[in-house]
């Protein structure tokens, strides 16, 4: 039976992020229903409109009864969240105060989301670095068992989530700016290679 070695190698590689999704809600509070929601369908062709080429697209849309701060009802309240993709950060960072002065107080951004827009080549890095993980892993098995490796019988991948590395968000006044930091994309590699029995040395002597 032919004797063989499984490892599992881990590789990272960083990328900056260059692309933005941002999250924001239109809302609108009024005495009826109807106005609530009228209200926040203004709200939201104000959003588009701001958003100009970039791509818009609902989420959610939810109403409900409002209150006072004594627990008392006054109204309605609408709202229509919306994710807008497809800028840069520069473009994004003009979207928000964008927004922030054509929405006004009708205007939530929820969230910012930075991200690589193409991170096959930094998916490529990691590949390669966790190949050769696992094979100095398999390499040093090897020796321990007295045998070299052969050849690769099974590869097999799991690309790891990225995960972000000092992305920060700054404001002043309507102008934002993105500081995007770094993502860290990692991959994982299991590969099974054939083991070869190490060649022995003999040393004879002649009587």
């Amino acid at each position: 039976m032919s004797r063989t070695v499984t490892v599992t190698g881990h590789g990272s590689a960083t990328a900056v992020p260059d692309t933005a999704v941002v999250r924001v809600a239109a809302v609108h509070r009024a005495a009826g229903m109807a106005e609530a929601l009228s209200g926040a369908e203004s709200a939201r062709a104000a959003v588009v409109a701001a958003a100009g080429d970039l791509v818009v697209s609902s989420t959610d849309l939810s109403i409900w009864p409002a209150y006072d701060n004594e627990g008392r009802k006054d109204g309605f309240e609408a709202r229509h969240a919306l994710t807008i993709t497809g800028g840069d950060l520069e473009i994004a960072g003009a979207l928000v105060g964008r927004l922030a002065d054509e929405v006004g107080d009708r205007l939530q951004v929820e969230s910012v989301s930075l991200s690589v827009g193409d991170p096959s080549a930094a998916l490529t890095e990691a590949r390669a670095a966790a190949f050769a993980e696992a094979r100095v892993r398999a390499e040093h098995l090897a020796g321990l068992a007295d045998a070299t490796l052969g050849e690769v019988q099974d590869v097999a991948e799991g690309a790891g989530a990225p995960v972000a590395r000092g992305t920060e968000l700054a404001a002043m006044k309507a102008d934002v700016g993105f500081t995007p930091g770094q993502t860290q994309l990692t991959s994982t590699v299991t590969v099974t290679w054939a083991l070869t029995q190490a060649a022995r040395t003999w040393n004879s002597s002649s009587s």
